[in-house]
C-alpha cells in the first residue's frame, strides 16, 4: 500500500490515533499507554503541567518526538482560551493548540461562536489551531475561514463512551470541509473509532475509553489497531450496500442442470 500520511501544521503523521492524558491512575501508566498506542499527537491540559516538578511531571512521561497538543480546557470564552494558549506557548509547549471553549456545565458542549473567535486570533499569531466543536457545518466553515489547521467534531458528549451518535453530521463535515476531520469525544470502543475511520475521518482522539478500561495499555493497542484497520478499509473502498441478497458465487452452470 502506498504511503498514507496525515499532514497538519506542516508535520507528517503516520499514526492517526491521538491520545489524551487525563484520568489515568498514574503518570507512569499514562506513559505506558502512549508508548503502546504509537500516538504521535498527545493532548494535555495546561493546568496539569508542572514545569517545576523534578520526578513525575506529565511532560516527562511523553515519549520523545511526540507532538504536544495543549488544550484550553477550562476556558469559558474566547478571551480565556487565547490566554491559555499564549501561556502554553510561553511555557515551552509549542505552537499547537486544541481550542476548547465550554460554558455549558451540564452537557459540556462547545461554544461554536467563541471557538471561531479564538481560532481567528490564534491562527493570526502563528498557532496551529485544532478546534473542538459540535459537528455543525456552518461553524466548521467559519473555522476554515478563520485559519484552523483541522476541525475536531464530537462523536457524542465528552466522556460518555456512547460512540458515533452524530454520525450523519460527521459525514457531512467529512464530505464538505477541506481540512482534516478528527473525531473527538464520545468514542467508547475500538469499533467506534474503526467506523469513524471507515467513513473517512482523518484521525480519532481518545482519552476516557482508554484511561477507564480495565487494562488501559491493552485498550490503547486495540484502539490503535482499529484506527489503522478503519483507515485501510476507507482507502480500499468498501463495496456498496444492497437491500437484496447478492450471491458470492454464480448460480448457473451447476452439474446436472
Amino acid at each position: 500500500m502506498a504511503s498514507d500520511q496525515l499532514v497538519i501544521g506542516g508535520r507528517e503523521l503516520t499514526c492517526r490515533l491521538f491520545v489524551g492524558t487525563g484520568k489515568y491512575a498514574s503518570n507512569e501508566q499514562m506513559g505506558e499507554v502512549l508508548r503502546w498506542s504509537g500516538a504521535q499527537v498527545v493532548t494535555v491540559a495546561l493546568r496539569r503541567i508542572d514545569l517545576q516538578a523534578k520526578q513525575d511531571d506529565i511532560l516527562r512521561r511523553i515519549p520523545p518526538g511526540v507532538q504536544l497538543l495543549p488544550n484550553t480546557a477550562g476556558a469559558r470564552n474566547a478571551a480565556e482560551a487565547v490566554r491559555i494558549a499564549r501561556l502554553a506557548r510561553a511555557a515551552g509547549c509549542g505552537n499547537w493548540v486544541k481550542i476548547e471553549v465550554i460554558a455549558d456545565n451540564k452537557y459540556l458542549l462547545p461554544d461554536g461562536y467563541e471557538t471561531v473567535k479564538a481560532t481567528a486570533t490564534l491562527a493570526a499569531e502563528g498557532f496551529v489551531v485544532l478546534p473542538y466543536i459540535s459537528p455543525d457545518l456552518m461553524v466548521a466553515r467559519e473555522l476554515v475561514a478563520a485559519g484552523a489547521a483541522a476541525v475536531m467534531p464530537l462523536g457524542a458528549p465528552i466522556g460518555s463512551n456512547r460512540g458515533l451518535k452524530t454520525k450523519e453530521l460527521l459525514r457531512i463535515l467529512i464530505a464538505e470541509i477541506p481540512l482534516p476531520v478528527i473525531v473527538d469525544a464520545g468514542l467508547g470502543k475500538p469499533s467506534h473509532a474503526c467506523e469513524a475511520m471507515e467513513m473517512g475521518a482523518a484521525a480519532c482522539l481518545v482519552n476516557t475509553a482508554i484511561a477507564g478500561a480495565g487494562d488501559p495499555v491493552g485498550m490503547a493497542g486495540a484502539f490503535a489497531a482499529a484506527v489503522q484497520a478503519g483507515r485501510q478499509a476507507y482507502l480500499a473502498g468498501p463495496d456498496r450496500e444492497s437491500e437484496l441478497a447478492r450471491a458470492s458465487s454464480p448460480l448457473t452452470g451447476f452439474l446436472f442442470s
